[in-house]
């Protein structure tokens, strides 16, 4: 069954992998992000609770 034989498929995705981690990442890590997040402060809302008029 040719399926099993990893001699052709195994040196294609070694290349892929060694194309996207040497060429491709560092390429699609040095774009800058637009949306940075910011330090809010968070103040928290003062709730009450729920009264249920069947209890």
């Amino acid at each position: 069954m040719p399926q099993l034989n990893p001699a052709p498929w195994f040196f294609i995705m070694t290349l892929t992998w060694f194309t996207f981690m040497f060429m491709i990442q560092p390429k699609l890590l040095s774009f800058t992000q637009h949306n940075l997040p910011s330090n809010k402060i968070t103040s928290s809302t003062k709730t009450t609770s729920w009264t249920w008029p069947w209890i």
